[in-house]
């Protein structure tokens, strides 16, 4: 199937997504400049094109094209992305000696007011559109800033503006849902300190964080050839309100230029505050979720203040293999494999090839650019859909450039991008619109936070085995631009029949995309400590209306009276009612009762003073059941989870500052078990 997605007008990304599991991939071919063109028929062939593309890319005498070349394009020599146009025309190749014939997926066109509407739904605001006043709706409302609460108000009068000019049912005023006397609002933003309670930032409020020692943070710099000088990131204040007033019709620079060595990107540290970082694994599923609208909301809101419009592409939902390995959904995937392996995260297919390039092909030289056999990979590719799942295939005989295309084959045969169809435009947006690599991070950031569950821990597991690829440099010759350059087609630019002047422009663009997310990805996969406190605004606001709700509930008022009275009688037995232990009065302030239900010892009383770290509470249980519980527990990594009151369940930092924590949330419940996986 062919895909065609285009987002502000100057880029078309081509994809091609098979559906029949009889096509197999020809060989990964991919230009080395140690290997002789005269190898193989195929090889010449992929010769002389890459060196035709490359020609038309350096060919300054020649008349200038038709169409306009775009800042990535402009900032990369011939040279560098030799490899890329290598891979794309190998990827060309391979579609066009496959047998099945390629479908057409169309996207629905739509006017502004069904953007709009979807955009509200994918936020969690349903209820602005249905009118209904339900209780998620208004919680996630009562938390948003200044620059978000912008956002949302400006989707939601281009919303109500059209439903009228299509003379569609009443829709509610802007102003009965913000609180506002005027419906128009002001997008400009200026820096601010972090959100208090009620979601509306003070004037010369002081932010709450404190940062820790010097060595209590999160590097994302570079081994060797760094900046001497190290930029730091916060997480406490919106990324949309620290942006500083953009002058009005500001033009980005058209001169924008990328250089492919590594020490030409910053260096990028994040420290920790008195709370530690959270990954995204670290929350509940209903508080990732809460996480994702949030994201959405801030990432339009960080657009609008840059002055740069969020496309998204609205595409039919693709319907993939219900069975297989190749070529089936990431959602249906898992769902088999977690009959196999309850609780599983990444497909066990694409686990199994990133081990077994982990354990031999790490220090192959020219791993994931020097192709595999194409009669090879076919054969691997057809005895591992029979015999996979049976556990009778044989990985010794697979050789470490065939799983590597295997792995490649994978990605690209999903039925929706691993970066999925809708926001594939963002993520070229962010690079050619964004200037400054710090900007450019905080937007992918947000990108990776809306990522669907599935999506993410597959795009983190792939994105943690590239890293090592970059990290044997010195034995396998890729270093972070050779692997960016390789990878980047297979994820930005799918298969179709014929390299397009558009996909050459969007080149070095998606090369430097996959830069930044190998780069930088531990940076990506912690979640921002001012969402966090948003969900936490968002649970009490919820927790509150729930219950107001049930005090003006008649049923529920009596049965107050009678627990009342009841209460009051001398001969009632004391403990009669077992509360949690957060409701407990004989619980002083500052002490915690932890539990471990895995340990002998399962519960501990525990005072809290201002240096006490969730690693000491640990360590104590640790030395108080050294004897007394099993060998399978003592194997394990206990973390201390915060579960109940504002929070889902959240997995504590082991250098979180606890009475910091328990000030935040002093109607938790504390647990000491293992950590997801």
């Amino acid at each position: 199937m062919i895909m065609e997605m285009k987002d502000s007008g100057s880029v078309v990304l081509t994809a091609y997504h098979p559906h029949s599991p009889a096509r197999i991939p020809g060989m990964e071919q991919s230009f080395v400049q140690d290997i002789h063109p005269s190898h193989s028929p195929t090889s010449r062939k992929s010769f002389s094109r890459c060196r035709r593309i490359n020609r038309m890319l350096s060919n300054e005498s020649a008349p200038p094209p038709a169409f306009s070349r775009s800042n990535s394009q402009a900032s990369m020599d011939s040279t560098s992305m030799e490899d890329f146009w290598c891979e794309v025309e190998s990827i060309k190749e391979s579609s066009e000696d496959g047998s099945d014939e390629a479908t057409l997926l169309e996207f629905k066109p739509a006017d502004e007011g069904e953007l709009e509407a979807e955009w509200l739904q994918d936020v969690g605001l349903s209820t602005l559109i249905s009118g209904a006043e339900e209780e998620d709706g208004q919680a996630l409302l009562s938390t948003l800033t200044r620059t978000q609460a912008a956002a949302v108000q400006k989707r939601y009068n281009t919303y109500t503006q059209t439903l009228r000019k299509k003379n569609k049912h009443t829709v509610r005023d802007v102003r009965d849902i913000f609180g506002t006397s005027d419906s128009s609002p002001t997008f400009e933003t200026v820096p601010v300190s972090p959100v208090p309670s009620n979601g509306i930032q003070l004037p010369g409020q002081k932010p709450v964080w404190k940062s820790v020692s010097s060595n209590s943070c999160l590097d994302c710099g570079l081994d060797k050839g760094s900046p001497s000088v190290t930029e730091e990131l916060s997480y406490e204040v919106s990324f949309s309100e620290s942006i500083t007033v953009l002058p009005k019709n500001q033009e980005w620079p058209k001169n924008q230029r990328f250089k492919k060595e590594d020490s030409a990107l910053p260096k990028f540290i994040v420290r920790k505050s008195r709370f530690g970082l959270t990954e995204v694994g670290d929350l509940s599923p209903e508080d990732m979720k809460k996480i994702r609208y949030l994201s959405l909301i801030e990432l339009t809101a960080f657009y609008d203040a840059l002055g740069v419009e969020l496309k998204r592409n609205r595409a039919e939902r693709v319907r993939g293999r219900e069975n297989g390995l190749f070529g089936v959904p990431l959602n249906v995937l898992l769902e088999n494999d977690q009959k196999k392996v309850p609780g599983i995260k990444v497909p066990l297919i694409f686990q199994k090839l990133l081990l077994k390039l982990e354990e031999t092909g790490l220090e192959t030289e020219g791993i994931l650019r020097v192709p595999g056999s194409a009669s090879r990979v076919k054969n691997l590719h057809q005895e591992l859909e029979a015999k996979f799942y049976e556990d009778t295939f044989d990985w010794e005989q697979v050789r470490n450039n065939d799983a590597a295309g295997l792995l490649k084959m994978f990605i690209r045969e999903l039925p929706s991008p691993l970066f999925t169809v809708e926001y594939l435009p963002a993520f070229i947006t962010l690079v050619e619109k964004i200037s400054k690599i710090k900007l450019q991070l905080q937007a992918l950031h947000l990108l990776i936070m809306l990522l669907p569950e599935a999506n993410r821990d597959t795009a983190k597991a792939f994105l943690q085995f590239l890293k090592k690829v970059v990290a044997n440099e010195g034995k396998n010759k890729m270093n972070l631009w050779n692997v960016s350059m390789i990878v980047a087609p297979n994820l930005f630019i799918y298969k179709g029949k014929r390299a397009n002047q558009q996909e050459m422009q969007a080149a070095a663009t998606t090369a430097h995309i996959v830069r930044l997310l190998i780069r930088y990805q531990d940076i990506l996969w912690t979640v921002p400590s001012f969402l966090i406190s948003q969900v936490r605004k968002m649970n009490e606001a919820a927790t509150n209306n729930s219950k107001r709700q049930l005090m003006f509930d008649k049923g529920v008022r009596k049965l107050l009276r009678r627990k009342t009275m009841e209460r009051e009688r001398p001969e009632r037995l004391e403990g009669a009612v077992t509360f949690p232990p957060y409701l407990q009065s004989d619980i002083p302030e500052g002490v915690i009762r932890v539990y471990a239900p895995l340990h002998s010892k399962v519960s501990m009383a525990i005072q809290l003073n201002s240096q006490t770290k969730a690693k000491d509470i640990l360590a104590r249980f640790h030395c108080e059941n050294s004897h007394g519980s099993s060998q399978n527990i003592r194997g394990q990594i206990q973390s201390l989870h915060e579960i109940g009151g504002n929070i889902g369940q959240h997995c504590l930092d082991p250098d979180a500052y606890m009475l910091d924590v328990y000030h935040e949330n002093p109607q938790a419940e504390w647990v000491i078990k293992p950590k997801a996986s």
